[in-house]
């Protein structure tokens, strides 16, 4: 049985580390993402949360969360045969630990922007991960990942693109929901590399499946302990929350695979996708104003940026 797992395994890492692969699942990945945000904000609305009811909102991260984490569960069961093999010792610690910051901490941080700013303008905000990403790379790999004319072009265009798209549409914001989201945004750009160590020490869906679990149980506990709660369930804000763990465990699960098969600065590039998709969805969903010639200069903008940036791929090397 181990056996059939590990070849399985191997498979699935030759799949993710093929170029043309990684580039459709990378855009999966912040396709998914990108509908997180309005899909919060909605989430909030069924659920009757107030944005200045910090409590609750934690109580709801914290289910979609561990909810997510039985995705993860689910999609080992379906790619791998069977239940994630969970680590000991060090590196069980360690997963631990990344689901805190990369979950708990960041999280924390999102899900109070969301509550204070609208999709288009976090989307912006939010966006900044991307380059952010590449950058970071630069400096922990070295040649393996280094930084190119053609990317920092890359970036500087994909950037300009989403700028484009939230043009004339990015509502407003307060201090600390501006804060808050450039928080999160750094610690996501933090998390990769760390992420990108820890599934090499161990499967990847265990690593996911602890960070989910760990990072949502702490979410809940501490929303719960400071007074949230969650009411009025209704049958779509069920199903909204559910949509949400689908987003989460799908989406850690594929920027996991992801991360540990290929450069960072090539997985990277693909977030200012997100905000192109979250601002889409913030107007469907929830009314936000949409402006067509925006978003198609912004997407022309997004693919000049990401061909820029993949269009010499940095040698696979060992950090």
């Amino acid at each position: 049985m181990q056996t059939d797992t590990a070849a399985r395994a191997a498979k699935l890492d030759k799949v993710f580390g093929t170029p043309a692969c990684a580039v459709l699942l990378a855009i999966l990945c912040n396709v998914l993402w990108g509908s997180a945000f309005p899909f919060i904000k909605m989430g909030y609305r069924l659920f009757e949360i107030q944005s200045s009811n910090t409590s609750s909102i934690l109580c709801f991260a914290g289910v979609r969360f561990m909810l997510g984490s039985l995705i993860v569960l689910f999609g080992s069961t379906l790619l791998q045969g069977s239940f994630p093999r969970m680590p000991r010792g060090r590196v069980a610690a360690e997963c631990c630990a990344l689901g805190l910051w990369q979950t708990t901490t960041q999280y924390a941080f999102y899900y109070v922007a969301v509550a204070m700013l609208t999709g288009a303008f976090g989307g912006i905000l939010n966006s900044t991960q991307s380059f952010l990403g590449v950058i970071l790379a630069h400096f922990l790999y070295g040649k393996a990942d280094r930084m190119t004319p053609a990317k920092v072009l890359g970036c500087a265009i994909g950037f300009a693109g989403v700028l484009i798209g939230t043009l004339g549409n990015h509502g407003s914001g307060s201090g600390l929901g501006v804060f808050c989201m450039m928080a999160a945004t750094v610690i996501f750009t933090l998390s990769g590399p760390w992420n990108k160590s820890v599934t090499r020490k161990a499967d990847s869906f265990s690593v996911c499946f602890i960070n989910l679990f760990v990072g949502g149980a702490a979410l809940f506990v501490l929303g719960t302990v400071t007074g949230g709660r969650l009411n009025h369930f209704t049958p779509v804000g069920i199903l909204v929350l559910l949509v949400l763990a689908f987003i989460s465990g799908a989406g850690y699960l594929l920027w996991a695979l992801l991360m540990k098969n290929n450069p960072v600065s090539r997985i990277a590039i693909f977030g200012f996708v997100n905000p192109v998709v979250n601002v889409l969805l913030s107007a469907a969903l929830n009314g936000e104003p949409l402006f067509r010639w925006q978003y198609l200069a912004a997407l022309a903008a997004v693919c000049a940026g990401i061909w820029l940036v993949n269009k010499a791929p940095a040698q696979k090397v060992e950090p």
